[in-house]
């Protein structure tokens, strides 16, 4: 009974961790892309491709700065894992900004969300394909579930508009595919990397391959727009917003796994369309809500199996325990003692 007890305290302490990482990216994630839709809408500065350039070359510069003044310790990292592991991680990322940031030139902000919904099928595919999660039937409801949810709340838009739902498809694609590599990044090659370190490696490859579309799409436009509005205050604020949230993702990602924050992102996505209902009074129907409170159900169910998963796991006594657990669930970021 004792032993029992100690089992099941260990297991909710790991949950209260794990919803407390999912919080915060939650809060961080909202507060940025509420933060960018202002920027880019209201603020007189419509680059999206521009901003994102500046949040990776803030973040880069910072993640740098902070390296070498000794406050976090890097890692010998070989050109051959950098160009394997890092390079592919930059460049979904960089395709993921890109392409969402153009589905907002066609779709609205609310089916965006809506369609985002669909990000934890994704995730499921590309981890069982590279081997982060494991298929079974149980999870394929869920994942079947949430999609229901996203095709009924959808059902019936009026700005449906084929280019962006394929812009915004792609880069779903690509971001799935970049949160599982980052997760082997992380818990697979045996790299002690914590959440500066990893945007030290990450952050430049990034902001690389969005120089091209930058170069080609939007430097042109404004170096002849006169009423391109630069506010640093506002510039800096926002990358700072940017740097938190991408601090909190690989966090997550190594406290808990890829599927998970995906799955927490659509109950993120149900608290944005509110917000959007509020702050810019976009039209919901009962249709919508009906779809994504299906979708709500799919991750309690979700959480519950993982819950019941992790009861049944042997228990975690000491950190080297955590280190060589097989769950990503159960493992910590920094591996290192």
């Amino acid at each position: 009974m004792a032993e029992d007890g100690k089992k099941d305290t260990l297991v909710y302490k790991q949950v209260l961790v794990t919803y407390g990482y999912v919080t915060l990216w939650i809060f961080l994630s909202a507060t940025v892309i509420m933060y960018n839709k202002w920027v880019l809408s209201f603020s007189g500065f419509p680059y999206p491709v521009a901003l994102t350039l500046w949040h990776m070359f803030f973040c880069s510069a910072l993640a740098f700065g902070v390296v070498k003044m000794g406050y976090v310790e890097t890692i010998n990292m070989s050109s051959e894992t950098y160009l394997k592991a890092v390079v592919p991680i930059g460049a979904c990322y960089a395709g993921t900004l890109w392409l969402g940031n153009a589905a907002y030139l066609y779709l609205s902000v609310s089916f965006i969300q809506m369609l985002k919904a669909l990000m934890p099928v994704a995730v499921f595919v590309v981890g069982c394909a590279f081997g982060t999660e494991k298929y079974n039937g149980g999870t394929l409801v869920n994942m079947l579930i949430v999609s229901l949810g996203v095709a009924i709340a959808s059902f019936g838009e009026l700005n449906f508009v084929v280019i962006g739902v394929v812009l915004q498809m792609c880069s779903i694609c690509t971001e799935s595919t970049r949160l599982v590599l980052v997760q082997i990044l992380l818990q697979r090659r045996g790299l002690k990397l914590n959440p500066i370190t990893t945007l030290y490696y990450i952050a430049p490859c990034c902001f690389g391959f969005l120089l091209l579309p930058f170069a080609m799409l939007e430097a042109p436009k404004i170096m002849n727009d006169p009423s391109v509005v630069f506010s640093p205050a506002v510039f800096i604020s926002n990358a700072a917003a940017a740097f938190a949230l991408n601090m909190a993702v690989f966090l997550l990602i190594g406290k808990t796994s890829a599927l998970t924050m995906n799955i927490a992102g659509v109950v993120k996505d149900w608290m944005l369309i509110g917000l959007s209902v509020l702050m810019y009074a976009s039209p919901v129907t009962p249709l919508n809500l009906g779809g994504y409170f299906i979708a709500f159900l799919a991750v309690c169910l979700y959480n519950y199996r993982k819950l019941q998963s992790m009861k049944k796991a042997p228990p975690v006594a000491s950190k080297d325990e955590l280190q060589s657990a097989s769950d990503p669930e159960l493992r910590p970021l920094n591996t290192s003692k």
